[in-house]
């Protein structure tokens, strides 16, 4: 079984009260679901398309343990307290073997 990445790049953030309440939510839900956190931050450099904003990397020991961890109900409180606070694009891939 191979490990799976969670990606979220964010467009913009446009309530970080919002995205605060999501924070405290989405972090616990995440890790109760066996997601390790590699990476949240701006990043330092970008290149064609890419936005200065904000990238959060998370790994899971398998996809299927991802998307549990998307549609868990913690984490679905949480995209309810983010509601429209942030623009972002999330991934679930599958490791390189």
């Amino acid at each position: 079984m191979s490990k799976a990445y969670w990606i979220s790049a964010y467009r913009s953030i446009t309530d970080p009260a919002a995205m605060a309440e999501y924070g405290k939510l989405a972090g616990p839900a995440i890790q109760a679901a066996g997601g390790r956190f590699l990476a949240r931050a701006i990043p330092l450099m970008v290149y064609e398309a890419g936005l200065e904003q904000r990238v959060v990397l998370i790994e899971f020991d398998s996809v299927e343990k991802a998307i549990a961890a998307h549609d868990s109900p913690g984490y679905q409180a949480a995209l309810k307290a983010l509601g429209n606070g942030a623009d972002r694009d999330i991934r679930i891939v599958e490791a390189a073997s």
